[in-house]
């Protein structure tokens, strides 16, 4: 097979699932940019590409956003806090909202409180349906190691559900309006 042919096969395999990743990261616009110099790292290295790509492909483009990242840090906490300013605004409480948004609601709230390394982690396993070994592979750890963030980033994770859950559950009940109470001795 040429190096042609084999960067073409890894190509129509892998660009959806590389862009999705990398979207997942940084948002549509940087994610294809991402994707796209993922690529070509790809094309520059095509003849020691492993086997299965993906993982590979997914080491590369976040290595490319953690480098992104370095370079526009300050930008980058902007656009996060942002987000977090808009979620937290977000209002749940009205009655004709389905539970299903709610509870998703909650859910990518309490994704959005946990450190970056768990959210990571963690859609790379839900979202982008990756095995323990791949997802490792990605990450430069070992699948023992990975087992054993993946666990703690669940825990995290149902406890932030929980907070989120409880929070949204105080905010929904009612508040009662003080009562006047008369003073002995004050006119009536």
């Amino acid at each position: 097979m040429t190096h042609a042919q084999r960067f073409r096969d890894v190509y129509e395999e892998c660009y959806p699932r590389v862009l999705a990743y990398a979207t997942s990261l940084v948002g549509r616009q940087t994610g294809e940019d991402i994707t796209s110099e993922t690529f070509t790292v790809a094309w520059q290295r095509v003849g020691s590409i492993p086997r299965p790509a993906l993982p590979w492909l997914l080491g590369v483009a976040r290595n490319l956003v953690r480098e992104l990242r370095r370079r526009d840090a300050h930008q980058y906490l902007l656009a996060a806090e942002e987000a977090q300013r808009i979620s937290s605004g977000a209002r749940t409480d009205v009655g004709d909202i389905a539970s299903e948004v709610t509870d998703r609601h909650d859910a990518l709230q309490a994704l959005a409180s946990l450190p970056e390394a768990d959210r990571e982690l963690l859609t790379l396993i839900a979202w982008h349906g990756l095995s323990a070994r791949e997802a490792a592979q990605v990450l430069g750890c070992t699948t023992a190691t990975l087992t054993v963030r993946l666990y703690r980033a669940r825990r995290r994770l149902e406890k932030a559900l929980e907070t989120a859950s409880a929070s949204r559950t105080a905010s929904a009940s009612p508040v009662e309006a003080p009562h006047p109470t008369r003073h002995e001795g004050a006119p009536a």
